[in-house]
């Protein structure tokens, strides 16, 4: 059985959980998140990164602004809504009972 597919899966699954966790912390603009993500071994590509901002915002999760830069074209500035801080918490809460209830199963396989 190739595990490819199954742990790219399991990674998009949380990607909404981690980029509202990035964004509460300040605001991102895209090329942050991606830098972050990679960092955390979450690999992220702007075709999937983009998509998904543009979700979270459709949802009201986030907000963004286009700023200037010193360092070529205008970035968009994202940054987390009341409505997003409150999601991000619930999947938080909800990623760690998974966690839990993984964690249980694999340690007790025979229960």
């Amino acid at each position: 059985m190739k595990t490819d597919n199954t742990k790219a899966q399991m990674r998009k699954g949380v990607l909404e959980m981690c980029i509202l966790t990035l964004i509460k912390n300040g605001e991102k603009y895209p090329s942050e998140l991606i830098d972050q993500l990679k960092h955390a071994d979450l690999l992220v590509v702007e075709g999937t990164l983009y998509p998904l901002l543009n979700r979270l915002k459709d949802a009201g999760y986030l907000e963004y602004e286009w700023r200037e830069s010193n360092a070529g074209p205008p970035r968009k500035y994202y940054r987390i809504t009341p409505e997003g801080e409150s999601t991000a918490e619930t999947l938080r809460q909800a990623w760690s009972e998974l966690v839990q209830s993984v964690q249980i199963t694999l340690e007790n396989p025979t229960s």
